[in-house]
């Protein structure tokens, strides 16, 4: 974590120079690609299928941000500050146990951790600037990173008696982590949506409702806990099946090509 943490100030502040020296935000370049074939919305979507509920809605605005953003805010800077989002959840958490208003800083965190995750792979798209496995190796630490952190807070805030679903709450959605990359490997496509419709955007947004009726109404989010943890079992199991199929269908295309 500290040479990320180098890293990530380095390249900071090396963006940063670059943008006192001239890069106005008004004069950014043009990241069309060089034959204008691709649109902003293809660009920022190449890599991935979204199946989401919200997933109009949210590419729109993914879109609106990507076109608009100061050059100084790489990928790696947006990784950072999606991660200062979970830090931030984590402390709503911590200080809430004392006074429930607190947990408003969580909505907050929730909000900036959107920004980052969802934008720095997009904005690295847009400006021609992927590195594939660089930022899904990265992503994924960092989302695994944030699910524990924001783990630790909720674990922490809840009464001893319902800390048990935080438990079972992490370990859903690590396996909800492993099924999207799982069916990445058999379907050779990054999904990271359930076949529900839901993805990380509908979950932040359940829990930052969830948590704003907890900041004046406490002991909603112990209530509801166990109920949560239901959902992402039922959601997980029936796309695990649908992995097995998909994966039985790729043994079978394997197998008649063999002969």
């Amino acid at each position: 974590m500290k040479k990320f943490g180098i890293h990530i100030l380095i390249s900071t502040i090396g963006e940063f120079i670059l943008y006192l020296q001239g890069n106005n935000p008004n004069k950014r370049p043009n990241f069309m690609d060089k034959h204008q074939e691709l649109s902003t919305a293809q660009k920022i979507s190449a890599d991935r299928n979204r199946t989401n509920i919200l997933k109009n809605s949210e590419q729109k605005t993914i879109r609106f941000l990507c076109e608009r953003l100061p050059l100084w805010m790489t990928p790696d800077v947006l990784t950072a500050i999606g991660f200062l989002g979970s830090i931030m959840v984590f402390l709503g958490f911590w200080f809430g146990r004392t006074d429930s208003h607190f947990l408003l800083v969580s909505v907050v965190g929730f909000a900036i951790q959107w920004f980052g995750d969802s934008l720095d792979g997009r904005i690295a798209y847009y400006r021609d600037i992927p590195r594939k496995w660089y930022g899904f190796s990265l992503d994924m630490t960092m989302d695994w990173l944030s699910t524990i952190l924001i783990g630790l807070g909720f674990f922490f805030y809840l009464p001893e008696d319902h800390r048990i679903y935080v438990y079972t709450f992490i370990v859903a959605y690590g396996w909800t982590m492993i099924i999207a990359l799982l069916k990445y490997k058999v379907t050779d496509k990054y999904e990271i949506d359930t076949e529900a419709g839901f993805g990380p955007t509908e979950l932040r947004i359940i829990l930052c409702t969830l948590i704003g009726l907890e900041a004046f109404f406490p002991f909603i989010l112990a209530y509801v806990s166990l109920l949560l943890n239901v959902i992402l079992y039922v959601i997980n199991g029936f796309d695990f099946i649908k992995l097995l199929k998909l994966a039985n269908a790729r043994d079978a295309e394997e197998k008649l090509a063999k002969k």
